[in-house]
């Protein structure tokens, strides 16, 4: 099942590439139905914190109606970053999973950062999902860049 909704996270990173935003993608799944995607959107956005994990995460609490989104999954292309991982705990979202880690800036990478994090909230999480696609659109994108 895990894949089925990566596929659709990868989606989203297309469409981000498709904009010349870095391309990462992010899906909500609640009681087994995707409620919430969406992609990077910092630079059309012009909004530094327009990341997909977060847009993905204002969607889902309109939908709801709710600021926790506990029974919830989110799937997503890069390992979040220690923004995206602070509003991943504090929607309560329980599980997380990614696809490409990232040593440099991935709160699962960086030296456990996430349990250093004086909060109450640590989701389970899963990397390497889908990790080859998302590995690809990123290389590709960051070549082209150069």
């Amino acid at each position: 099942m895990q894949t089925k909704w990566m596929e659709l996270a990868l989606l989203e990173a297309k469409k981000a590439q498709i904009k010349n935003e870095v391309p990462v993608g992010a899906v909500i799944v609640f009681n087994d139905q995707p409620i919430a995607s969406s992609h990077n959107q910092t630079i059309s956005q012009k909004n530094a914190c327009a990341h997909a994990e977060i847009l993905c995460i204002v969607e889902a609490c309109k939908l709801l109606g709710n600021h926790r989104l506990n029974h919830t999954e989110i799937y997503i292309t890069l390992e979040p970053c220690i923004m995206c991982y602070g509003a991943i705990a504090q929607a309560r979202i329980p599980k997380v999973y990614f696809g490409a880690y990232d040593k440099r800036t991935g709160v699962f990478s960086t030296e456990k950062l996430s349990s250093y994090l004086n909060i109450n909230h640590h989701p389970q999480h899963q990397g390497g999902v889908l990790d080859s696609e998302s590995i690809s659109l990123l290389t590709t994108f960051f070549q082209d860049k150069r």
